[in-house]
């Protein structure tokens, strides 16, 4: 059962623990470079298990995850079926969760988005679908937790349960303090997973404080076990459950005693896995001049010391004497990387005219530039380079700014209620501003936003936009409202990636031939839209990549309000005094609809505008703690080549 993964050429068997490499690791786990690939390898042991059984005539019990994590894997399953005749005849599933009261045909509800996703769309019998019933009363949810929990075994139990994992280290909605033997039952949340939820739910005020869940013991008694670990923002808790001690703090560490348990990470996923991370501590390295850099970087920030102070009993007590054995002396090799950091900073983005460019981070030529700034919403533009947006215009660049999407389902109700209040009053004749008030004054739980409601919330942060962009003295011809088709729902859940989406970007690029591409390269947004938005640009650019005007753009990902470049990944460190970051600041409260309480903030309770200023005063920080000059502020940048 433990080869699913080497159908695909080049992945190689490593048992957690009995190789150097994951000699830390106590919990199997496969890397691959995207979740889309990976997943569609799960959806393939699946439908092989599906098969298997059906062959020796025997139903196939599989127990299935909610969430983001699993959605790609249901898409193949339902491929697979459409496609290529897969049958689910002889599946019965059992799902691992619900909210707690919820009904079933809530947009929100686990049976919603199961239809949504897979049920609806295969042959499955409805007898044999099994999901929590949220609608069960308080007097009977006890036994009915049992009866959940007997049907399970009466099937023998689980022969393959899928999983996702929560950054408490819940899986199904077992929260830390689960017992290793729970079986299914009611549960209260955590407030993180309810901070979590928040965004699905428009505000964490929305989120049910109980769920149902299948118990620990019953996802290991499940003869398979494969949990799924995607993006940046499950890293730490993926390090501590693979890595760590078993603990009913991390509910997830008790797969460590499973002995058919695979977990399925993507790159960033897996980044703080020591494997991954500080590869040095575990096997011999190839010390390419990107390693180098992570590695002094690392031991800098391990020693507290600058880079330039390292010695050789640094490098030899830190497993990483066989670097210090092919450059030499640290002496040499410290002067080496501290020049290649102090080389990525410049109050020059896009380039200083006239100058040496050799160890500057963009070249000289042209000196005024095309720039496009492309911002998934209407406000990331500001939040993640507003200093940086501000030094290219004041040195004279040719800046455009593209909004990907409308930002609409971010403004709250009783926004656009008071704007549309404001508009009955000076136009008493509007009907359509009536409708709008009426809509919203009677807007029910299930209800999406009517087109006129948003239409209304696109244009509350269309205008906020273009205040900030005046602020910042780009003139509204150069402002560029693309409202890309896959965000047009209405709802959280956003469409599809279409050629509809990536023709508007392609045309946007064609008409101004720029030199210079600013994107949005955090991929760790609650409900996945920056990577949507980055997913078009970088299908644009391969559409483009022929044409000659391409040959002179070059792409800059920075990243959001969630997360920022590591210091070894950043290739350009613009750099801000007090006054630049005082004029950032007020380019975010522009967006006055994303101030005091806005509904997509995460586990993070600081406004936008003080994570800004509080993550680029700790780039400057770390900057200044490896030896370089202090800044008050720093944005970073890192270089896509296409």
């Amino acid at each position: 059962m433990k080869n699913w993964y080497m159908i695909k050429e080049g992945i190689s068997y490593r048992e957690a623990g009995k190789f150097e490499e994951t000699r830390f690791e106590k919990i199997h786990n496969v890397i691959f470079e995207s979740s889309k690939e990976a997943s569609v390898l799960v959806a393939h042991e699946i439908a092989n298990l599906i098969q298997r059984k059906e062959e020796l005539n025997e139903p196939c019990i599989l127990g299935l995850a909610t969430g983001s994590s699993p959605i790609k894997v249901y898409e193949e399953l339902v491929r697979l079926h459409k496609e290529e005749g897969l049958s689910f005849a002889n599946v019965i599933t059992f799902n691992l969760d619900e909210y707690y009261p919820m009904d079933k045909n809530n947009i929100q509800s686990y049976h919603h988005f199961m239809n949504e996703y897979l049920f609806n769309h295969v042959n499955i019998l409805p007898e044999n679908i099994n999901i929590p019933d949220g609608t069960v009363s308080a007097e009977e949810l006890q036994q009915y937790c049992i009866d959940y929990e007997m049907k399970i075994k009466s099937y023998g139990g689980l022969d393959f349960q899928l999983l996702g994992i929560g950054r408490t280290g819940h899986i199904g909605f077992n929260e830390p303090g689960s017992h290793i033997n729970s079986g299914t039952r009611s549960i209260t949340l955590d407030h993180l997973t309810r901070v979590d939820a928040a965004p699905a739910f428009l505000g964490i005020d929305n989120v049910p404080r109980k769920a149902i869940t299948m118990g620990i013991g019953t996802v290991r008694n499940a003869k398979r076990i494969v949990l799924l670990g995607w993006g940046i923002s499950k890293a730490d808790i993926l390090k501590s459950t693979i890595e760590g001690e078993m603990s009913s703090q991390v509910p997830a560490t008790y797969l460590q005693e499973h002995d058919n348990t695979t977990f399925v990470l993507d790159s960033e996923a897996s980044s703080e896995l020591t494997r991954v991370k500080t590869p040095w501590l575990v096997k011999s390295c190839i010390w390419t001049d990107e390693l180098k850099l992570k590695a002094v970087v690392w031991l800098s920030e391990l020693t507290t010391k600058p880079i330039l102070k390292l010695t050789d009993k640094d490098y030899n007590d830190n497993g990483m004497s066989g670097l210090l054995a092919e450059e030499g002396t640290a002496y040499n090799l410290n002067i080496k990387m501290f020049n290649q950091l102090q080389h990525t900073i410049t109050g020059w983005p896009g380039g200083k005219p006239d100058a040496h460019d050799t160890y500057r981070p963009e070249r000289s030529n042209p000196s005024k530039k095309r720039v496009i700034i492309f911002s998934p919403h209407p406000d990331d533009d500001v939040i993640s380079m507003g200093g940086t947006f501000d030094r290219l215009v004041e040195q004279g660049h040719e800046v455009h700014i593209a909004y990907q999407t409308s930002g609409n389902i971010a403004v709250s109700n009783e926004e656009a209620l008071k704007f549309a209040e404001v508009s009955t009053v000076l136009n008493s004749s509007s009907s359509e501003s009536d409708s709008i008030i009426n809509f919203l004054k009677n807007k029910g739980k299930n209800d999406i936003d009517s087109i006129e409601v948003r239409k209304l919330k696109g244009l509350i942060r269309r205008s906020e936009s273009l205040g900030a962009t005046r602020y910042l003295g780009v003139a509204d011809a150069n402002v560029h409202f693309l409202d890309l088709p896959f965000y047009e729902t209405g709802t959280v859940k956003k469409g599809n990636l279409s050629d509809a989406d990536i023709k508007i970007m392609c045309d946007l690029i064609e008409d101004i031939k720029p030199h210079q591409i600013y994107a949005a390269g955090d991929l760790a947004d609650p409900h996945g839209t920056h990577k949507v938005c980055l997913d078009s640009l970088f299908e644009a650019l391969k559409r483009l990549k022929h044409n000659s005007y391409m040959d002179d753009c070059w792409v800059w990902l920075y990243r959001g309000a969630w997360h920022e470049w590591e210091s070894y990944q950043i290739e350009m460190a613009v750099p801000m005094s007090p006054d630049q970051v005082l004029k950032k600041r007020h380019a975010i409260f522009y967006h006055q609809s994303q101030k005091d309480g806005v509904m997509f903030q995460g586990d993070d309770s600081r406004e936008f505008w003080v994570r800004a200023e509080d993550r680029n005063r700790e780039t400057a920080k770390k900057y200044n703690d490896l030896g370089l000059a202090e800044y008050a502020a720093i944005e970073a940048f890192k270089r896509y080549c296409f």
